[in-house]
């Protein structure tokens, strides 16, 4: 998200500071600048000119099994990373208008409901949801100290970068397709470059506060997802399903995100007058899939 989102602003004009573990390997570009959370380390002049901080940092939920270890990271390097942010700033008394924090829709739970959940509603009980409370409360600090706060709840970010699309792509390109589990969990998603221009609405409109769904108001079910994938790719949808005890056996807790899913609403960011570029699936993966001649 970071890397498409800093092209689109960049494009559009934006002067873009960036944090990183290990700014050495930008070295022609004199705005990475250097922060270590662990050691409670952050470049004050990332801050000179800066209006808005946008938070996107955590370690990837997706990217192990969730052991007990893990679990702790995943909270913990958001919870740091907020907290050395917000008392940056109150200590060197820093000037920001806006501060945007990346969250999800895993706040709402990992469950599959025919509930549509709104921002009002109260997050759910398991790990994911617990990870999304706690940072947001975090997050919500920086509103404490008049400081515009807006939450990004995002769902399935679809991008031909990385993330969830590319690790489905690879087997379904091979010929090897097919729903997981009951196939009739919801999968709430959105385009890369939807989510971005939300980011940037954020920026660009005052009354954009508290928290916001970024998902399409199209949303899926694992299913058609599937099917949808395999038909832009023209290779083979297969029938049974994935069983869910394989995907347990293989993610453990973590197969949760993958076999239980709800409806989520983006009709509070429909109402900001937030246009989706591609609200449509087959349009979204038609897009990031295809090579334009």
């Amino acid at each position: 998200i970071g890397g498409r989102l800093s092209e689109i602003l960049i494009s559009n004009g934006f002067l873009v500071k960036l944090l990183s573990r290990f700014p050495e390997k930008y070295p022609n570009n004199a705005n990475v600048f250097k922060w270590d959370i662990n050691k409670g380390i952050i470049d004050i002049k990332a801050f000179e000119n800066v209006s808005v901080i946008i938070h996107l940092a955590g370690e990837n939920i997706g990217s192990k099994r969730w052991t007990k270890k893990r679990k702790e990271k995943i909270l913990i390097s958001r919870l740091k990373s907020l907290n050395l942010l917000l008392q940056t700033i109150v200590n060197f008394n820093i000037s920001i208008d806006t501060f945007i924090y990346s969250s999800a829709i895993g706040y709402y739970g990992t469950y599959t409901t025919e509930k549509i959940f709104k921002e009002e509603d109260i997050h759910g009980d398991d790990f994911l949801a617990d990870v999304c409370y706690n940072c947001e409360k975090t997050a919500l600090e920086f509103q404490n100290k008049n400081i515009r706060t807006v939450l990004i709840r995002t769902g399935i970010v679809l991008s031909n970068k990385g993330g969830a699309l590319k690790k489905m792509v690879k087997p379904t390109k091979l010929g090897i397709n097919a729903p997981l589990g009951l196939g009739t969990q919801y999968m709430p998603w959105i385009h890369i470059d939807d989510l971005c221009q939300i980011y940037i609405n954020a920026i660009e409109n005052n009354l954009f506060i508290g928290a916001y769904n970024a998902v399409s108001p199209n949303i899926c079910t694992n299913f058609d997802f599937s099917k949808t994938l395999s038909e832009i790719l023209k290779k083979p949808f297969f029938l049974p399903n994935i069983p869910s005890i394989c995907l347990k056996i293989i993610f453990g807790e973590m197969s949760s995100v993958l076999l239980y899913g709800s409806r989520i609403s983006s009709e509070k960011l429909i109402n900001t007058g937030f246009n989706f570029q591609y609200s449509k699936l087959y349009d979204a993966l038609n897009n990031l899939l295809i090579k334009k001649k």
